[in-house]
Parts: structure tokens; sequence; C-alpha cells
């Protein structure tokens, strides 16, 4: 089966070998090779467990096999929403923002952080969002984890999508108002997150 490289990050290859996407974990070398398997394996395994729960909540890519630093999923057809969402009509990308930030709440409130959410890591497939690279991801509790899930990806949207990133961004936030359990703490908390990035912003500036 013939295979193509379609991603080369830091930490993973991604590889499309027919209806499956493998991933599989780059070796360190500025690691002991020992440790560095173990850490591999470790993240994977993670990753793994991760993807499988959210799969069970929202639109991610189904699990195929987990080798030891080597995941076999579902590849997903479709178009990142990072090379697609502002080329919608504008009614039509605040309606596919609204239902991310309800897909987004219904993740915290099961405990999953993405911990990277970029519209790069979201594919739109037949009108439906997929949440993709959980590598970065874990279980929390904690308003403060879910609250910087939240403030990442309002920086993404200024970043990428700054034309409408504020109307884009308030759709997000309604959209997690109305799925999300505890709401009001997590954005209570996004504010106090967004106010401490300010203030390192301007205490920078004030430095040159």
């Amino acid at each position: 089966m013939k295979q193509k490289i379609i991603g080369r990050g830091a930490e993973a290859l991604l590889i499309h070998s027919g209806s499956k996407l493998i991933k599989q974990r780059v070796a360190k070398a500025y690691r002991h090779p020992e440790l560095d398997k173990k850490i591999r394996t470790r993240r994977t395994r993670s990753e793994a467990k991760l993807l499988e729960k959210a799969g069970k909540l929202v639109n991610v890519p189904n699990v195929i096999s987990v080798k030891e630093t080597e995941i076999d999923m579902q590849y997903i057809e479709g178009k990142k929403l990072s090379e697609w969402l502002d080329k919608m009509p504008l009614k039509e990308q605040i309606k596919i923002c609204y239902q991310l930030g309800e897909q987004i709440a219904i993740l915290h409130s099961n405990d999953i952080i993405h911990g990277d959410l970029t519209t790069s890591n979201m594919i739109l497939s037949k009108e439906k969002i997929f949440f993709i690279d959980f590598g970065l991801g874990f279980h929390s509790e904690r308003i403060e984890d879910k609250a910087v899930d939240i403030h990442l990806l309002r920086q993404a949207l200024e970043s990428k999508h700054f034309m409408h990133w504020h109307e884009l961004f308030d759709s997000v936030l309604k959209g997690y108002k109305n799925k999300g359990k505890d709401a009001d703490k997590i954005l209570a908390q996004f504010k106090k997150v967004e106010s401490r990035g300010r203030y390192q912003k301007n205490k920078r500036k004030a430095c040159f």
C-alpha cells in the first residue's frame, strides 16, 4: 500500500496509508535511547487513551491500533479548518465556531484538555468538526487548565483569522456556555488568564 508523509513535526511523523493515518513519535537524539523509548511509549499510550475517551463524546479519528511509539488511526477526509474557515461566508464561520464551542465544552465537562486548540488541529469533514492531535492533551479537573485551553484558541483565532476573530470567538463562547459544566467559573478564570497575558506583554514592552 502506498504511503505518504503528510506531516513532520518536532514530536511526530504523520503518514497517510490508505484509510489510515499513522502517527509515529520520533526519537530524540539528546535523550538516552532507553529513556527516550520509555517517554515516547508512555506519551503514545496516553494520547491513544485520550483519543478513545474523547471519541465517545465528540468527533475525533478512531484509534485502530497502538504500538510502542505509534498510533494507527482513521484518516479523516476533509480540510483543515485553518485553511478553510476564512473562505466561508461570515454567517457560516460563526455557525461553525458555535459548534466548536459546544464540543470544547463537552470535552472540558469530561475533564479532557486538548492542550493545543488551534484551527490547524481541526478538520472540517462533511460539515462536521473533527479534533485531531491530542499529543499535548491530558486529563484535568482544574478550572485553570480549561481556561488556558480557551485562551489558546482565542490566540489562534486572533492570529490566523484576524479579520473576524472577535465575532468568531464570541460565537465560540456562546456555544461553550450552552454546553459547558461550570462554564461561568471557567470563563471567569479565562478573563484572569487573559489579564495575566496582557500584563506580561505590557511588562515586556516597558523593558524596551
